[in-house]
């Protein structure tokens, strides 16, 4: 682009780390721009968002850089805001509050729709650690079990890592699951998704919200979107969010669903009929696999009852 006052503009990529107030900040190498967008970005209706890859122009003698294109997104989500997930960490607590797998089975979806890595971790695992009386004694138990349930369930399909926030046990098995992508924290509120934020970058300072011993669930305490870097050399970043820790609505369709179970969709081309819905079909190999115990019955009630919704959220 010429310029008629002869000055030299650069134009770099880089990614957004950050936006706030109409201000997008830019990582390029080392350095962070501070960035405003092309008024052409409004008038199209196109914002961008926490992880998209940019181009942008570094304009001689003025503070602030200017956001010229927004380049092609591997995925989106609309809330929280943010693009370009490579890897999910879908947390659940080994207790307080007790582990939920249809919740869980929900984010997995979403990972999986996104095609997206995941990796499950188990979280405040240091609760399982010690037997006691009376009530944390009970809370123990509740722990043990938590997290032999989730590997059986899980570990066939995906990694799952066992942390202890205060402690950091697991961190260096996530920290290598993770390496030079770009990941984020999808899980029920309270399971301490903004502690292992912390743990892993202290630099952050997310802060981190009690878990009501009523309700068992956390405060959201993420305000904005923000991605950090953990390993400048591997590419490694995290996004913190404030969302991911529920689903108003699921967005696959009836034929997509079974594709984001991978123990349904390693199986579903035996089927007798090519639109086998693995529901009471005859010939279905799917079914067959769970009478013979090879599909979790919990995953299995969870896939039913994603259908369910599926339908009926057709007929509104």
């Amino acid at each position: 682009m010429n310029n008629s006052d002869n000055t030299r503009n650069d134009y770099l990529k880089g990614t957004i780390v950050k936006g706030i107030a109409g201000f997008y900040y830019v990582k390029s190498g080392e350095s962070v721009y501070r960035c405003k967008a092309r008024g052409v970005f409004k008038q199209r209706d196109i914002k961008p968002a926490v992880g998209d890859m940019v181009m942008m122009e570094i304009i001689e003698g003025n503070d602030d850089s200017l956001i010229t294109e927004i380049l092609p997104r591997k995925n989106s989500f609309i809330r929280p805001f943010i693009a370009n997930v490579d890897c999910f960490i879908v947390v659940m607590a080994a207790a307080k509050p007790q582990p939920v797998l249809t919740v869980m089975d929900r984010f997995l979806v979403m990972a999986e729709k996104a095609g997206t890595d995941i990796v499950i971790c188990v979280n405040k695992c240091d609760l399982a650690e010690s037997s006691v009386s009376g009530k944390a004694g009970k809370t123990h138990e509740k722990a043990v079990k938590s997290i032999a349930m989730i590997r059986e369930v899980y570990e066939p399909m995906y990694p799952v890592v066992c942390l202890d926030s205060i402690g950091g046990a697991g961190f260096h098995e996530l920290k290598r699951l993770i390496e030079g992508k770009h990941a984020a924290l999808a899980g029920p509120s309270g399971v301490g998704k903004s502690t292992i934020l912390n743990r892993l970058i202290p630099r952050a300072g997310a802060e981190t919200g009690s878990v009501s011993e009523k309700s068992q669930r956390g405060k959201h305490t993420t305000r904005h979107s923000e991605l950090f870097v953990i390993d400048e050399e591997r590419g490694t970043m995290i996004f913190d969010t404030p969302g991911f820790t529920s689903f108003d609505v699921l967005t696959a369709d009836e034929e997509e669903l079974q594709h984001m179970f991978p123990e349904i969709r390693e199986r579903a081309g035996g089927c007798r009929y090519n639109d086998c819905r693995h529901l009471a079909e005859p010939g279905c190999c799917v079914l067959e696999a769970l009478e013979k115990g090879e599909i979790s019955t919990s995953r299995y009630d969870s896939y039913k009852m994603m259908m369910e919704d599926i339908r009926k959220s057709k007929q509104y």
